[in-house]
């Protein structure tokens, strides 16, 4: 899964790519961060996966952080994580 609009977000890469457990590939994690249960399997639903998606833009796990600058700013300075976020939505809308 992909965003096409430029996203600022721990959990997402710079070229869009979303990183969250039920995306990964099934088995067992190599690192040890995530249970086989968590991540990916073919019973898996579009709308459980959706929900995620939704979660983690909510919730931000910047423990785990795709975007290592997003995640760092928004545990050090959440007002210029927000501001650059907005700023994202303007332009992303033509706000700009």
């Amino acid at each position: 899964m992909r965003f096409t609009c430029k996203m600022f977000h721990p959990n997402v890469y710079e070229n869009g790519e979303v990183c969250i457990s039920i995306l990964h590939p099934p088995g067992e994690d190599p690192n040890m961060y995530e249970s086989s249960s968590e991540r990916w399997s073919p019973v898996q639903s579009v709308e459980k996966i959706l929900l995620s998606v939704l979660s983690m833009i909510a919730e931000p796990n910047d423990e785990s952080g795709a975007n290592v600058d997003a995640s760092k700013i928004f545990r050090e300075n959440r007002e210029e994580y927000n501001r650059i976020v907005r700023e994202n939505v303007k332009a992303t809308l033509g706000l700009n």
